[in-house]
């Protein structure tokens, strides 16, 4: 069975896991409406991704 043969010290660990943080999601604005979206993600309000329309005409 593997044992650790000394004790990790909270600083050491904390050490190692100074880079294990999440980052920001990084926002861009939408060329159709100029709201704020994911790089790379169809926009939510207009349906606009690179130029073209990929949400469907809404049934009344």
């Amino acid at each position: 069975m593997a044992v650790p043969r000394s004790r990790i010290s909270n600083s050491r660990r904390g050490k190692r896991r100074a880079h294990d943080f999440l980052s920001p999601k990084s926002l861009a604005k939408c060329t159709n409406c100029k709201s704020l979206v994911e790089s790379h993600r169809m926009c939510d309000s207009c349906g606009f991704y690179k130029g073209k329309s990929y949400k469907k005409a809404e049934q009344a």
